[in-house]
């Protein structure tokens, strides 16, 4: 249907059928589903909500890009280009969305800015770790509240021993998220605005996947 693109990548907010979001996919699983007739675009526009199906995405994106191509990342095909939309909901699925948060690196590098949790520094995540406050050793769990990024050197120094034994100070008490950290950082580019409404009404949690 469409030549690869990295805009195949972007991020769309999954709505279930009563507009609660489910979780994020990709611009190309996004596509899929409307070109299957499985969800529609949800459009905020002025307010209002507008709902389209694929055909006519097609022909409003026509539009979007004679007088806003800035706003949105495109997809090229042989006979026409779309724009990836920003929101899309499911016909069909009305369950509920998750109300956990996923503790993987991607989350807490993203709970903790990238930011070393005793130094106080900030790294590229392929210089940060993941430090159990209390280590293993000592009976310390893998769970949000005795995980944090440090950096290598601040680990090293560390060692297998508590803040405490080690003499060094946690920058701030680790706490589970109350939603995706990941989804934060984006919700704070304006070119996710649409989503906050949809965001907040779903328990204040987005799985991503």
């Amino acid at each position: 249907m469409y030549a690869e693109s990295p805009a195949l990548n972007a991020s769309v907010l999954l709505l279930n059928r009563l507009y609660m979001a489910v979780r994020v996919v990709n611009a190309k699983r996004a596509l899929t589903l409307l070109y299957r007739n499985l969800c529609e675009v949800v459009h905020v526009e002025e307010g209002q909500f507008l709902s389209y199906d694929f055909s006519d995405w097609v022909e409003v994106s026509q539009a979007k890009a004679a007088f806003e191509p800035e706003r949105y990342e495109w997809i090229h095909t042989v006979r026409f280009q779309v724009a990836v939309p920003k929101v899309i909901r499911l016909l069909g699925y009305d369950r509920l969305p998750r109300v956990d948060v996923k503790l993987n690196r991607r989350n807490l590098f993203a709970r903790d800015h990238s930011t070393c949790q005793y130094c106080g520094k900030r790294y590229p995540t392929s210089e940060l770790s993941v430090d159990h406050v209390v280590p293993r050793s000592q009976g310390g769990r893998t769970s949000w509240e005795n995980v944090v990024c440090a950096c290598v050197r601040c680990n090293v120094r560390k060692g297998g021993r508590t803040p405490e034994q080690a003499h060094i100070h946690l920058i701030s008490k680790p706490r589970r998220p109350r939603r995706s950290p990941v989804l934060t950082i984006k919700l704070s580019e304006s070119k996710y605005a649409s989503w906050k409404q949809f965001v907040d009404f779903a328990y204040w949690n987005v799985e991503l996947k």
